[in-house]
């Protein structure tokens, strides 16, 4: 084969990609990405009201989006969103897991039913989704690309002011997942891969940094930063274009160095 340039390896226009929890944070990060290099979006979070003025903002950049409200942690809304985004798009080339939850407690504790919620959304959720979506359109077409998000708390434990044990699990869980369902869809030429970020003013982590301090949490990287809203752009595009056809089963830490520095 002729090898294509740079531009046409990373270029994402003919495909379709369905990213959940899509309407703020990382997710919409991950959504200009894919729009950004030529992809139709389809968003999807719990709140239509979300998703509508996240649909927007891409709109307004030149990307083809829409949108579908749907709770990942529960199955029947799960597989719903998958086959409704076939039926409107006609194809889910790329599958971002990006839904989450998390809860604080100690880990003695921790109820149960917040254990629950976490692994729900961010682990059965997760399993659920991707398999409807292989069923439907991947394993036929012989063709995917599957990003799970997953985190630098899977990597390892917490300070101990930190204490999010179900999240650390399910994190840890979503690792073993890309790496186990990579081996097994291989076949069908779908390729599975996980980005672990490491802290981000997100809604969901906002709360966590202020208590802790944000300069004090920027101190532990190497880079002396928390990451920003063009941070996951990269491997976000690298996962998902043909410039990363030959990668499968693996997780990158997108976190400033964090996780390579001892007791950070």
């Amino acid at each position: 084969m002729t090898p294509r340039s740079i531009q046409k390896l990373f270029d994402l226009g003919g495909k379709t990609a369905l990213v959940t929890g899509g309407s703020r944070g990382l997710g919409l990060q991950m959504a200009h990405a894919l729009g950004e290099a030529g992809a139709r979006i389809m968003l999807s979070s719990r709140k239509a009201e979300d998703l509508e003025q996240a649909t927007a903002e891409l709109q307004a950049a030149g990307i083809d989006a829409r949108w579908i409200a749907a709770d990942c942690s529960k199955e029947e809304d799960t597989r719903r969103l998958a086959d409704q985004t076939l039926e409107r798009m006609g194809a889910i080339d790329i599958l971002v897991n990006n839904a989450g939850a998390s809860w604080g407690a100690p880990a003695e504790e921790h109820p149960v039913e917040a254990w629950d919620k976490v692994m729900n959304l961010n682990v059965r959720g997760y399993f659920i989704l991707a398999q409807q979506v292989a069923r439907g359109y991947m394993i036929p077409k012989r063709a995917g690309r599957i990003i799970n998000i997953a985190s630098v708390a899977g990597l390892n434990g917490n300070p101990p002011d930190i204490q999010t044990l179900a999240y650390n699990t399910s994190k840890t869980a979503v690792i073993g997942f890309t790496q186990t369902l990579a081996a097994e869809w291989g076949k069908y030429n779908i390729n599975v891969n996980a980005v672990c970020p490491g802290f981000f003013m997100t809604k969901m982590a906002a709360g966590l940094i202020k208590s802790l301090g944000e300069e004090k949490m920027a101190s532990h990287a190497p880079l002396g930063r928390l990451g920003d809203e063009e941070d996951l752009k990269g491997i976000t595009l690298l996962y998902a274009s043909d410039a990363g056809k030959h990668i499968t089963g693996q997780w990158l830490a997108v976190d400033g160095g964090v996780s390579v520095v001892l007791g950070a």
